[in-house]
């Protein structure tokens, strides 16, 4: 059952769209009081479903509420209203769909610190973080409102004045089923595509983090679309799986572990479903003698520490050319030393806290085990206690450097998902290379030198999805986003995505008499 309060405590200008829950801008006052799940247009509580989770708030360790999870029957409502949906919005032209994700892009904008301190509240992040997530969340909005007018299929013209043509076409109703360490974001980037294209979404968030993504139903609402086109159901694996075999479901997109990913896609498979997989990484960041130190330091920081290290593309394995590794270990120890921990809402927080306690020890076991195994602990790796009492229970932990790693250890092979950092030297390019691609993941990598063939070189040798070069992490709405090998395959964002929202449909149009062979 969610916790109910008696008086609702509004942010100064908190639009009466979100008054489903008491909040202040301070830390540990944040109560759930409404339905996570939006159904036709409204929050509802699910029909069936016997299970729930508590919902915490990372920086204080504090319990915000229940979240229920959906059983089959709310499943299935919800797919069955989104195709209500779909069958008004796939009518609509190009232009009118852009209309309404504009309007609801200027809604994200306007509202974008409110949107934010619910994102820190439950996620754990900066609120300087996670302002900057929201801007990227209206301008996806943004970029795909600009092509939903230009979406269009091809003309070819036949011999004896015969042609044919092509039909960019809507799927139906999408499953998008998000992660936890970009909630907001990651349920724009996977409608936005969607709902450009003309389909309906039925979105289940992680249960890490169900706030944000009922507020994208309620923008979407007010937007003006039809109601039922992006519905949330809540839950954990049962009702994911609900999602991905309901025979209403024409397409599912997943972020999140290689584990689910391999579950999701052979749910799918059963229903010859096409799935987008969003998956983990284990990015390799290559670092030349040639670099601009400065700028790479501040690169291998952005690689590993943004979202407390929780995010799939990091680049966790830096590479450092034998020749600079103790000026770059020297100086990126130094500047990582300098990160703030600390009350996330607060405008100078740099690192957060972590999702929850099962992860944080997860991740203090990786550095445990790196050490046990030679690496060593150039600094951090230590749950800690920033100086607030009202943070004392918090999941936080100091951004950690390993040095003196092998490729063979566990720290180096598998993802940690945390603040943990490994360099390693190398000699040549040819062997930072070699080792760079020794992994079963491919979602990025990098390169910092002033060698601009050499950087050209290694970008088009690192088998990843995406490559950086003298930067890192630094992925605009207008590119195409997605991994290789284990890291999955389908992309997000850029025009890239509309292939994966859309079916083509061949006509073809005889203008003479039919020449049979019988």
């Amino acid at each position: 059952m969610l916790l109910r309060s008696g008086l609702l405590f509004l942010l100064p200008g908190f639009p009466r769209l979100f008054c489903w829950a008491s909040t202040s801008t301070a830390t540990g006052t944040f109560q759930l009081q409404q339905p996570l799940n939006y159904r036709d247009g409204a929050r509802v509580q699910p029909c069936d479903g016997n299970h729930s989770e508590e919902v915490y708030e990372p920086a204080t360790g504090r319990v915000l509420g229940k979240c229920l999870f959906s059983g089959e029957k709310e499943v299935d409502l919800a797919v069955q209203n989104a195709q209500a949906a779909f069958q008004i919005w796939s009518q609509k032209s190009g232009m009118e769909r852009g209309s309404a994700l504009l309007k609801a892009a200027r809604m994200i904008q306007e509202q974008r610190e409110e949107i934010a301190t619910m994102e820190t509240i439950n996620n754990g992040k900066s609120i300087f973080e996670a302002l900057v997530d929201v801007d990227v969340s209206w301008q996806c909005l943004q970029y795909y409102a600009g092509l939903a007018g230009s979406l269009a299929g091809q003309h070819i013209q036949l011999p004896g004045g015969s042609f044919a043509y092509t039909r960019r076409e809507p799927l139906g109703v999408c499953a998008g089923i998000g992660a936890w360490n970009y909630p907001f974001q990651i349920a724009c980037w996977k409608s936005a595509p969607a709902l450009a294209c003309g389909n309906a979404m039925v979105f289940k968030p992680s249960p890490c983090t169900p706030i944000s993504a009922v507020m994208l139903s309620e923008i979407y609402s007010q937007a003006g679309v039809p109601a039922g086109l992006f519905n949330v159901v809540q839950g954990g694996a049962a009702s994911g799986q609900f999602l991905c075999q309901h025979p209403g479901v024409a397409k599912v997109s997943f972020t999140g572990s290689v584990s689910t990913g391999i579950k999701i896609m052979e749910m799918a498979s059963l229903g010859v479903k096409p799935v987008t997989l969003e998956l983990g990484g284990k990015s390799p960041l290559i670092i030349f003698s040639d670099c601009v130190l400065e700028n790479a330091v501040k690169g291998a920081l952005m690689a590993n520490f943004l979202t407390q290290g929780e995010v799939c593309s990091n680049g966790t394995r830096v590479f450092v050319h034998r020749d600079i590794l103790h000026a770059f270990t020297k100086e990126v120890v130094t500047q990582t030393q300098k990160i703030k921990i600390g009350d996330p809402l607060l405008n100078d927080t740099r690192m957060g806290a972590l999702i929850n306690q099962p992860h944080l020890k997860k991740v203090l076991s990786f550095v445990t085990q790196a050490k046990e195994q030679g690496a060593e602990v150039l600094c951090g790796g230590e749950a800690c206690v920033p100086g607030d009492l009202k943070l004392s229970n918090g999941f936080y932990m100091s951004p950690c450097v390993l040095g003196n790693c092998e490729d063979h250890m566990t720290c180096v092979k598998e993802e940690i998902f945390g603040p943990v950092m490994s360099i390693l030297p190398f000699d040549t390019e040819e062997e930072a290379l070699g080792r760079a691609n020794h992994t079963c993941f491919g979602l990025a990598g990098g390169v910092f030198t002033r060698d601009l063939q050499r950087a050209h070189r290694v970008a088009a040798g690192l088998q990843a999805g995406t490559c950086f070069i003298n930067n890192y992490n630094v992925i605009p709405v207008e590119l195409p986003f997605g991994g290789y090998k284990m890291s999955g395959f389908g992309r997000e964002n850029g025009r890239a995505a509309i292939a994966y929202y859309s079916q083509l449909k061949t006509v073809y149009v005889e203008m003479g008499n039919v020449e049979s062979v019988f």
